[in-house]
């Protein structure tokens, strides 16, 4: 079973993907720019948007443990973002450092408040480094597509972001509302995921490599999914994310899961 990238990667892709970030939208026309995956936002506001969260999990990293975000996060106390261009800039790679700071110094280990509290992630730095890859990453697309210009995600990054997105924004101990189901994720690249719904609890696992599993009678295997979804890595991460078309897919089984996914909220 393969692990979850290491911290000091995540890191390194955290900062590599800022880079690319700030790349895009340097090579744009001008910042009023409509992004189409973020239809209410111009570049602007994109890159308002990423730098306010970057300071704000900085923040809430260097608190430490608690149960609720520090209060000037809550209340969005982050100074004003520049909106010229280059000053904009300085101050959107001013914002990753501090993310990147807060979470070298705090280590993968140490608690600190999250929004997923009852997901199947953990409540740590780690795990939120995790996520915070996954929005650059997204964001870093949004820009691109943007200029004109947009590129697959990296596939470390796009790997890790099916697992995490599974784990941290499906999975937990949420009462699933309809039938139970098992739904699983296929990338091109070799890796699969189940995603097990019930109302007992939502669960995200990895499958074992195709291969690896003894073999069954043709037609009878008990532990068939419901349904399933196949793309790479990234074009799964870019549909769990709602920036490309779910039907630009390929499915097996009862497509209409799919459709109870995206409508369900897990908070409801």
């Amino acid at each position: 079973m393969e692990k979850t990238l290491e911290f000091p990667v995540l890191l390194r892709l955290i900062d590599e993907r800022s880079v690319a970030f700030r790349a895009a939208v340097a090579s744009a026309p001008g910042l009023e720019a409509q992004v189409p995956t973020c239809r209410e936002w111009t570049l602007l506001d994109l890159v308002q948007h990423l730098g306010k969260v970057h300071r704000r999990w900085a923040a809430t990293v260097a608190a430490g443990p608690a149960e609720a975000p520090p209060a000037e996060t809550a209340s969005g106390g982050a100074p004003a973002a520049p909106r010229e261009r280059e000053a904009l800039l300085a101050w959107s790679a001013e914002s990753t450092e501090q993310l990147l700071a807060s979470l070298r110094e705090a280590g993968p280990g140490r608690g600190c408040w999250t929004w997923w509290d009852r997901s199947q992630s953990p409540q740590t730095c780690g795990a939120v480094a995790r996520h915070q890859l996954q929005e650059v990453a997204l964001h870093t697309y949004d820009a691109q597509i943007t200029v004109g210009a947009p590129q697959p995600l990296p596939d470390e990054v796009a790997l890790d972001g099916v697992d995490e997105f599974l784990s941290t924004c499906c999975a937990g101990t949420y009462a699933w509302p309809h039938e139970p189901a098992a739904v699983d994720y296929h990338a091109t690249e070799g890796r699969s995921w189940r995603l097990s719904l019930s109302a007992d609890g939502v669960r995200a696992t990895r499958l074992p490599t195709p291969g690896t599993m003894p073999a069954t009678v043709a037609g009878e295997d008990p532990d068939a999914a419901d349904a399933s979804v196949r793309g790479t890595a990234g074009e799964l991460v870019l549909a769990l994310y709602d920036r490309i078309p779910v039907d630009s897919l390929k499915f097996d089984g009862d497509r209409r899961l799919f459709d109870l996914l995206q409508a369900w909220d897990p908070d409801e």
